[in-house]
Formats: C-alpha cells, structure tokens, sequence
C-alpha cells in the first residue's frame, strides 16, 4: 500500500504554537500521486487532533462539554483511531468522555440544555456575556468572588465593602466574610431590603442571587419588588424560587422575572422574604446582579445531532438507551420554545434576540448603544441573530431529518429495547422537515443579492452583511434549494458580484484558507457591548471579514455538492499548499506576525481564527473522510459513496475507528476495499455502497477483507 512521508512537515508543525499528536498509530489520507498535499492535510489532521475542547472544562473533567461544538466534533474526535489516547489530564478516553458528555449535560426542567461554556456572570447556563456592568438599568452587589473564575469581576465590579443599600428586618447582621456577607435569622419571616440603583427589566430579564443557608431551616423564600409607580412591596410583585442546596454551599439562583406580568417600569427596591416559619438559620449572600438572557437558540439541536454521532461511530445501545429520553426531550422542548410547528422555523422570543442591532449609528457620526438588544444567539456571539432565525432554523432542519433517521433505526430494531415513551412518529417529521426547508427558502432568501441573510427581525427588517458562513451552511446541511445553491457558488466564486460588497470575487478568499465570514463592512449590526467596531479595518476581526478555518469545510461540502469532487479538490489543494507555507515559517502566530496580521484567541479579538480556542480547525481534513471516501456511519455499519476527483487514482484512509472495528478502507473508481486493522463489532456489519455491488452483513470475526465492485 503506498504511502507518504510527513517528515519535512512534522518538524515546522511540532516548533509551531501548537504541537502535532505523535504520527504513531495516527490515521493517514493516501493518494498516488499527491503525496505532498496529503502530507500537509495529516499534519494538519495532527495538529487539531484532539481538540482541547475534549479537556474543557479542566476543573471537572466529568462534567458536560461546551455544547456550542457538539454538532462538529463528536465525529471528527470518535473515528480516528489513536491507540487509546487519553484526555482529561489522562484521566479518560475519548468515547467514554463524550458520552459521559451528553448523558450528564445539565437540561433544565423544561428541557433547555445548558451552554457549559467557562463562567462568566451571564446567565449560568448560557453564554458568558453580556453582563450587567456598565448597562444602564442594570445593577448588581458582589460581597465575595470567592469560588469565582470569572475575570470580570476584579476589573469590572470591585467586592463590596460594606452592606450600604441593604437593610435587614428579623435578622442579625454578623459582618462581611470570606463567602459574603452573612447574616443570622432572628424572628420569623425575615426579611432584606435592597437598594442599589434604579433597575430597568428589560436589561435584567433574570436577577442571579448567590447564597447559601449555613444551618438547616425550612425556608421558602421569595422576591418582591416596588416600582417608582407602585410604592411599597405587594404579593402581586412576587416571584418564588427554591431554597439553596441543603449542604451549605453557594447556589446561584436565576431568578425568571421576564416571566412575571408585573415586571415592568423602573424598579425602584427589592425585597428578599426568606419564608421562614422561625428563627434560626444563618445564611451567606454572596451576590445579587442583573442578569441578561445569554442562553444559545441552537444548543437544543446540537445536542441532539452530536449525541446521535456519538452513538452511530461506537454502536453503544446503552449509551443510546440512557440519552434517548433527553434527547426527544431536548427536541419537544425547542419545538413548543421556539414555535416551530406554527411558523416552521426558529422563532426566538427571549428578551433581547429579537434580531435588532444594540448600536444605532446616526449620520452626524455619532452612536446611541441599546442595552439588552442584539444578544447574540450561537457561536457567532457579536451578531444579533434572533426572532425568525436562519441560523437556527437550518440546525433545526438537519436535526428534524437525523431525528426522523434514528427513529426509524429504532423501528427497525426492537432487540436494543429502547424507551417508546414520546417517540417521535419520522414520517411526521421528515414532513415537517420539507415545510421548514421550504418556509426557510423563502423567508431568509434575498433575491436581490441572491444569499441567505439574517432575520427578518421582530420589526420585520432584515440584515444582509454576505454570511457566508450562513451559505455555506445551507448548502452543507441540505436546506439551501439547488437553485439557491448554485447563486451562492457563483457569488462565492465571483462569477456574480454583489452590489454593495466591501470584499467581491478573489478577494472573499483573501485568506487562501478559506472565505472572509461576511463579505460587506459591518459598522452597525451588533450587540451594545461591541460599539466600537471601527477600531478594526475590515478583514481585521472574525465576524468582520476575518475568517476562520474550521469553516472552510462547509464551503468545501457546498462545492463538492453544487460543482463536484474536482471544484472540492482545487480549493483543498490551496489549503493544503497555505498550510505547508505557514508550518515551514513558523507556524500559524509566528507567521502571521511577520506578515502583520492578528490572530484572535483567548479573549484577543483578531481577523483569523485558527488555533486556541477555535476547535472546529480539525474539520478541514474531515473533507477526506465525509466528502471524497463518503463514508457515514449507519445503525448497522457503514454508507460508502466515493466522489473521487480526477486526481486521484485511488484513496486510502486507514485507522478508522467504527463500532469497535478499526477499518482501512480504499476507494478507486470501480473498487471498495475495506480492511479490518484490529477489533471486531458485537454483531454483524452491513455496508452499503450505492452504484456498487451489494455484500452481504459481514462477520469480522472471519473475515479480513470485503471487496466491492461496481
């Protein structure tokens, strides 16, 4: 079997920011003839694999991952097989950290999954910001960061030092301590009284209480709050929420005000009734602050797809079994949340995703920021996507067809005995799904510029910056039409130019690596908190003509899908040849700063996105696997369709990682061969290879080698 050398590559990769997985037992791309583009994509391949995100969070290796990444890389992280390589500090494996993932992911009571990005104070289980400091109508007290890793907090909102503003009735003021300020109840119903500056609710939908109850006490507390309109405190401005843990640790308690009809006007003072029926309890605030809705519209959905990956690579039922209810869970709750079935797309109606900017720009040149609006909605955190969301609704839409699969997957095999209860019917759901395409082609497709655009928001505007992100997309997932799909490319291509563009034919892909996420200056379409974007030429920001690698793969998928295997291979073969330039001077930071030009990364806004935080780089490479070989992974075994590009007299990739079997598999343009490496899966293995001759369910365990033929 041929082979080729990574060597002149492996040194460069290795003295680079980031450091390659040893080439041991790695996975390999291999074509004849194309030796030094293929070593460039291993050494790519090795020096995303595995993402830190498998490590995150480092303070509790057992808790759920940041589920912004779980529709890209579950896949990537599970089918290349790496002789037990370990993560978590060498604590666990990759499959057994996944899973543990998705079936301990905290979902609320309704069925919202948590974002388990690193803390900030925005909501606890959203994104890290917006926060309360600086936006007016918003407030907060802090008497402790204690157990805090937020940096926002010794910067932005010194630790109190004093109670200045609380007053306490039926209690014992005991002084500021390490956790707080603490407090001895005296007298039955105790109370606290707040008043810390004018709260306005719109820029503080929740309000987080940090607290905790030193001693047990049956307590049944509450918030009640007065207006400038309404004085004094009423039982018709009330609101109830739980107790604190009964072990005597901090609970952050988010407090769902929005919800409440009465929450309106200025709030004037707060008044915490602890509810308890005698004395006796000491208690510890540690803090109080507005909190805005951070919470993520896609979490939902990339929790479903990335769950469903996992189970499909490693055929573990079990894990199926366990994460089944969650998951239909997941998916009602975004459904009957987000309105789907009456509007047939992503309706978001959280306070402050309604899709308008927070940062109205006036033609004198001055700036009016509106606090609590343009809140970003997923991993494109700047950008104020909501209401009637299209980057949403595109998720939504795959997670209504991988859904409908796994459904009729469970059908099909009643001995793994899975949970019937609130079974999805995937007939009704593979219906829904072409109303939503559908719906979804018509309302955030522009006919004038001929692209997906965001919006329209709750006014009925829509913003169109040239998301090529947002196209791409659409095209990867099957939402866009073939006819959307076809302008896309030629805007892409810059066979059709866009009136208006700041960045039209070669320059979009200015960066070689990949297309500029917009291809329009965005000076005014933002969350408040960005309200200076200006301070960065266009290009020199992400979400402002940068760009970032990982999403060269969806606009590798588009091409593969719109102009074929050839058009896919002359864009990858660019890539190939910018990354060997890049590893050979220095790798990404080193080369980058001779050219002049800043990467963004661990809270350092920059125009590329390519290495620290920016996970989904290891997607590029996954063009080889899932685009050109078409191998996916099914309940039975495995789908083949090989789209090879004229180049390419064959294609071998080994060590591939599948339900417990670790595969070779070589693709020509009349011939499948797939060869077992090691293992063997519980049952028999069934492939199905389109155009190709069909096998029978293959038992490994007697078998080495299966050969197809067309």
């Amino acid at each position: 079997m041929p082979s080729e050398s990574t060597e002149p590559l492996d040194h460069a990769v290795l003295a680079a920011d980031l450091a390659a997985a040893p080439a041991e037992n790695f996975p390999r791309f291999i074509v004849p003839g194309c030796e030094p583009a293929m070593a460039a994509l291993n050494a790519m391949h090795r020096l995303h694999y595995p993402p830190a995100w498998l490590d995150y969070p480092h303070r509790d290796p057992t808790a759920g991952l940041c589920t912004l990444w779980d529709e890209w890389l579950p896949g990537p992280c599970l089918w290349a097989d790496t002789a037990g390589l370990l993560v978590c500090d060498g604590k666990s494996g990759i499959a057994p950290r996944l899973k543990h993932s998705f079936l301990n992911k905290f979902i609320d009571a309704e069925g919202y999954v948590a974002t388990h990005q690193h803390e900030g104070i925005g909501h606890l289980h959203g994104w890290p910001f917006p926060y309360w400091i600086g936006s007016p109508g918003a407030v907060g007290a802090h008497f402790s960061a204690a157990g805090t890793a937020s940096s926002v907090l010794p910067e932005g909102a010194p630790v109190a030092k004093s109670t200045a503003g609380w007053t306490l009735a039926g209690a014992e003021d005991r002084g500021l301590g390490a956790e707080g300020w603490q407090f001895t109840l005296t007298a039955a119903q105790a109370t606290v009284t707040v008043s810390i500056g004018v709260i306005v609710p719109r820029v503080s939908p929740f309000l987080q209480l940090r607290w905790a109850v030193k001693t047990p006490g049956d307590l049944q507390p509450f918030l009640e709050w007065e207006t400038e309109e309404d004085h004094g405190f009423s039982p018709d401005r009330r609101m109830s929420f739980p107790s604190p843990a009964a072990d005597g640790g901090i609970t952050c308690e988010m407090i769902p005000l929005f919800r409440h009809p009465r929450w309106t006007g200025r709030i004037t003072r707060l008044r915490v009734g602890f509810g308890n029926p005698a004395p006796g309890a000491e208690v510890v605030v540690q803090a109080l602050f507005s909190q805005y809705d951070t919470r993520h519209n896609i979490n939902n959905f990339d929790f479903i797809r990335g769950a469903i990956d996992t189970f499909l690579w490693t055929g573990d039922t079990a894990f199926m079994r366990a994460a089944l209810p969650r998951l239909r869970q997941a998916l009602r709750y975004a459904q009957a949340e987000f309105h789907t079935r009456e509007h047939n797309c992503v309706l978001t109606t959280w306070v402050g995703h309604e899709g308008t900017t927070g940062l109205v720009r006036h033609a004198d040149g001055t700036k009016t920021l509106l606090p609590g609006s343009g809140i970003g909605s997923n991993y494109w955190d700047l950008l104020p996507f909501g209401h009637k969301d299209g980057y949403a609704t595109i998720r939504y839409y795959d997670t209504l067809v991988r859904m409908a699969a796994l459904e009729r997957d469970i059908d099909r095999h009643p001995e793994w005995n899975f949970p019937a209860e609130d079974r999805f019917d995937p007939t009704d759901l593979e219906q829904h799904a072409v109303a939503v395409k559908a719906e979804g082609n018509r309302i955030f497709w522009s006919d004038e510029t001929g692209r997906f655009v965001a919006g329209p928001d709750h006014t009925g505007q829509r913003h169109d910056y040239g998301f090529t992100f947002l196209n791409t997309d659409a095209i990867h997932y099957g939402f866009a039409t073939e006819a959307h799909a076809r302008q896309i490319l030629d805007w892409l291509e810059g066979r059709r130019i866009v009136a208006g563009d700041t960045a039209t034919g070669a320059d979009i892909y200015r960066f070689r690596f990949g297309p500029r996420s917009t291809t329009r200056r965005n000076l005014g379409y933002y969350f408040w908190g960005w309200s200076d974007p200006e301070q960065f030429a266009f290009g020199g920001q992400v979400q402002d003509g940068g760009a970032v690698l990982g999403w060269s793969y969806m606009d590798l998928s588009a091409r593969l899908q719109v102009d074929g295997p050839d058009h896919a291979w002359a864009r990858l073969r660019e890539i190939a040849a910018w990354f060997a330039e890049v590893q050979a001077g220095g790798g990404y930071r080193e080369y980058y700063r001779k050219q002049g030009l800043v990467l963004q990364g661990d809270g350092a806004a920059g125009g590329l996105g390519l290495d620290r935080e920016f996970f989904e780089s290891l997607l590029v490479p996954q063009i080889m696997l899932r685009g050109f070989l078409g191998l996916a992974p099914t309940a039975d075994g495995c789908c083949l369709t090989p789209r090879l590009p004229a180049d390419f007299p064959s294609l071998t990739i080994d060590r591939i990682r599948l339900k417990g079997l670790v595969l070779a598999v070589t693709a020509s343009r009349d011939t499948i061969v797939l060869r077992k490496v090691s293992g063997t899966p519980a049952g028999p293995f069934t492939v199905e290879a389109p155009g190709f001759q069909p096998v029978a369910p293959i038992d490994w365990a007697q078998t080495g080698e299966v050969r197809l033929t067309r």
